[in-house]
């Protein structure tokens, strides 16, 4: 339970530090301890983040691919996501407590990734936090590593920009507001 808890301040954190929309697949960076997010709408398509849209297996295989080969294996008490969202959300958290170098191995999946297609768009540091968005298609990733002494969160959230997705989303907020 504590964990869970500890994962779900980390993803709001997320939210905070970077903002839930995507950057259309700009490169602006923000660094040096100031948040922002961005509040341009997402239109899907190719211009997301460039050439053919991967379904949500590949993106969690990308994932899980490039965060193991840097030193990471898979939380098996991470996020999981709602059955009605599989096909347009995949959550990847990392047991960043078994990691030699959590910061390393996040910055080495963020460079796997990158070096697969996925183009980094923006990205915000603010204390000990760290969290980069990227895309593919019209997928964006939120690849967001939260450290301090002793404690230390990886976390890739992954969703597909799709209106069809985003229906599926607002969806899933309306039915959880009435929870």
């Amino acid at each position: 339970m504590r964990k869970a808890m500890m994962v779900a301040a980390a993803a709001g954190a997320v939210l905070l530090v970077a903002g839930c929309g995507s950057d259309g697949g700009g490169s602006g960076k923000n660094k040096g301890g100031s948040s922002s997010s961005s509040t341009g709408s997402t239109t899907g398509g190719s211009e997301a983040g460039g050439g053919d849209s991967p379904d949500a297996a590949t993106v969690k295989k990308e994932i899980g691919t490039a965060a193991t080969a840097a030193g990471f294996t898979e939380d098996p008490s991470g996020d999981a996501v709602p059955a009605e969202l599989k096909s347009c959300m995949v959550s990847w958290t990392a047991d960043a407590g078994k990691a030699a170098d959590p910061k390393k191995s996040f910055d080495a999946t963020v460079t796997a990734l990158t070096g697969g297609g996925w183009k980094e768009g923006q990205a915000t540091e603010q204390s000990g936090s760290t969290v980069k968005t990227l895309n593919k298609g019209t997928w964006s990733v939120k690849a967001s590593n939260h450290g301090a002494a002793g404690f230390a969160i990886v976390m890739f959230i992954g969703t597909d920009n799709t209106p069809q997705c985003e229906a599926l989303f607002k969806a899933d907020l309306e039915k959880n507001k009435k929870s």
